[in-house]
């Protein structure tokens, strides 16, 4: 069984850092073991559904990954639900500042001020409003079903945090996860609950320091529930 997985950073950190996409300890990785399968993981940090849409129409390791895919991971959407003070387009191009020591300068003071931001700004704007992600969810599954008709996509509830860089403010988390089970319902997509599967593991400080990354134990329960979700797939396709 071959998962092919549009993910953000919470596909591939763990308690310490980043890791590469193939290790055995990531959740993509543990789905595709307990599936006697492999999975192709394409991911960023702070990957939106907006991301995902790009990916699918603008990644050759996608389109790749597509034609040996037997079920596509949509793992967005949480990212979305993240306080942005700063808009979106102007936060991501604090990297092309130069020279390297306005950049840094920039980033510091934006980075201490931005859990500031996140509570006086009440969690808003976040940075990627819950209509935007249902629109790129939606178009992401049209897409791949013009291509692949019938292929099985699973989503994602969007999992909780507290992370002091956001002044551990989320407000933005219920609508987007409205939008999402709008979308699944629409597409007759499953949704693996995030927060039930890892909420309390986030909250109880077990997973990475930053309050948003999960430890290896919260990879491995995501990674056996999507298993199971896999396995009831295939049992009603068959």
């Amino acid at each position: 069984m071959n998962l092919l997985v549009i993910g953000d950073s919470l596909s591939f950190h763990g308690p310490v850092g980043p890791l590469a996409a193939d290790d055995p300890r990531l959740w993509p990785s543990v789905a595709a073991g307990e599936l006697d399968g492999a999975s192709e993981l394409i991911a960023g940090f702070g990957w939106t559904a907006r991301d995902a849409w790009w990916a699918v129409t603008g990644d050759p390791r996608f389109w790749a990954g597509l034609a040996k895919a037997d079920v596509l991971v949509l793992a967005v959407g949480g990212m979305d639900t993240l306080p942005s003070p700063l808009p979106t387009y102007l936060r991501e191009g604090l990297r092309y500042l130069r020279p390297d020591s306005l950049r840094r300068r920039v980033r510091t003071a934006y980075l201490a001020a931005q859990p500031h931001l996140s509570r006086l700004l009440g969690g808003r704007p976040v940075a990627l409003p819950a209509a935007l992600t249902e629109r790129y969810l939606d178009d992401c599954v049209r897409a791949v079903r013009t291509l692949r008709p019938g292929l099985p996509v699973v989503g994602m509830v969007p999992p909780v945090h507290r992370a002091a860089v956001y002044g551990y403010v989320h407000t933005g988390r219920p609508a987007g996860e409205a939008a999402v089970r709008r979308w699944a319902r629409r597409h007759d997509v499953p949704l693996l609950d995030l927060p039930g599967l890892i909420g309390d593991h986030v909250r109880g400080g077990r997973g990475n320091p930053d309050g948003i990354h999960w430890g290896f134990d919260a990879h491995r329960a995501v990674g056996q529930a999507l298993a199971d979700v896999v396995r009831h797939l295939d049992h009603v396709s068959t």
